[in-house]
């Protein structure tokens, strides 16, 4: 039910904007903006169910929690960077969006450092 909901938030904040847009853009932008941090809420709440089942998952299959952390790490800061830039973007402000999807993707890098020095060691075992 939670999608007709995301669904009839982001259909309303777009009519208003439409409405809104030819008398003041200023508050356009501000609803477009709202309805953004307003869906982002609402998913945010589910995320915390999905981290639970994932580390049920990780114990049951003998994964280090290390890894699945990483995981989840480098996912989040690709959505949130994603939902910045978005939000940027509507706001008319690509510059300062694309540095958010750098900044974005340096700290994936920096995050998933650990795992793939764990590859290339795993790697190197196997080819001597």
């Amino acid at each position: 039910m939670e999608i007709g909901q995301i669904v009839v938030i982001g259909l309303i904040s777009v009519i208003l904007g439409l409405i809104l847009n030819k008398q003041n853009p200023e508050w356009s932008m501000y609803i477009r903006i709202a309805a953004g941090i307003i869906i982002f809420v609402v998913i945010l709440e589910r995320l915390g169910v999905v981290l639970d089942v994932v580390k049920r998952m990780s114990e049951k299959i003998d994964i280090d929690i290390i890894y699945i952390e990483i995981v989840f790490k480098v996912l989040g800061i690709a959505y949130i960077s994603e939902f910045g830039a978005q939000l940027c973007k509507d706001a008319g402000e690509s510059s300062i969006a694309s540095k958010i999807e750098f900044a974005g993707k340096v700290l994936i890098i920096t995050v998933s450092a650990p795992v793939m020095l764990a590859l290339m060691d795993i790697i190197t075992r196997i080819i001597p």
